[in-house]
């Protein structure tokens, strides 16, 4: 009786196979005598809205007994902590925005044991490649506004027109140790007043750390438009210097 129950919990919807998992269903069923009264109890704690085991209608739980928790399942069980690694994404682009960098730009840099050095915090010479892949995210970001996916594609396979790095300066604030995650994030800057060169501007990104809840590097560049059809920098058009006007923030 209880290997045939075991096959009727199992072959039944997937809500049901969450059960078996949550609840340690066989041992629970062992201690009852009346099948049909133990399943239709988990079946109605599974439709009740504030049981711990509650899942919503429309959804099936876990698609297996190992895959990972869901996190929105989590927060409503009342496992905030499994939920805060998202809480900490979202301050911190809340952050990067209030200090005016351009969404456009965010990327998230997860830290490895590989980026440390023989001092235990991760090498001053990875920031600029971390800067690096903000930088290229926002570039993909200005060609969708230029001109759509296959313009972005172009700027980043150095095609037609584009941008090439000219300088950049990177100060340190904090050490950053692994584990962390950093979010980075750009921002054009608004031109000298002597400034002539139509080809060159310049801008700022900033790193903040995720685990310690403040800004950890930033970085200072000179970017030029650059033609690489011909090899020369080059004055991008009006529409690309109204879109680059249209992202500086205070």
């Amino acid at each position: 009786m209880f290997s045939i129950l075991r096959l009727r919990i199992l072959g039944a919807a997937p809500w049901i196979r969450t059960a078996n998992r949550l609840l340690q269903v066989p041992v629970y069923l062992a201690r009852h005598k009346s099948s049909t009264s133990t399943i239709s109890e988990l079946q109605a704690a599974f439709r009740d809205p504030t049981s711990p085991y509650h899942i919503p209608p429309g959804s099936t739980g876990p698609e297996s007994p190992d895959s990972p928790p869901d996190p929105i399942h989590l927060a409503k069980l009342g496992l905030s902590e499994s939920v805060g690694p998202l809480d900490a994404l979202e301050e911190a682009r809340q952050k990067l925005i209030r200090a005016g960098l351009d969404p456009g730009s965010f990327w998230e840099q997860r830290i490895v044991w590989g980026d440390h050095d023989s001092f235990q915090h991760v090498n001053n010479v990875r920031y600029v490649r971390f800067f690096e892949s903000a930088r290229i995210q926002w570039m993909r970001s200005l060609g969708e506004e230029l001109g759509g996916p296959e313009r972005a594609r172009a700027m980043i396979d150095g095609k037609g027109v584009s941008l090439i790095l000219k300088s950049i300066e990177v100060r340190f604030r904090r050490p950053v140790r692994y584990p962390d995650t950093l979010l980075i994030g750009y921002k054009p800057l608004p031109p000298p007043e002597d400034h002539s060169d139509d080809a060159t501007f310049f801008v700022t990104g900033s790193a903040y750390s995720l685990t310690q809840k403040a800004f950890v590097a930033h970085s200072k560049e000179s970017l030029v438009w650059y033609d690489y059809d011909i090899l020369k920098k080059c004055d991008p058009g009006e529409k690309a210097k109204e879109i680059l006007c249209s992202r500086v923030r205070k």
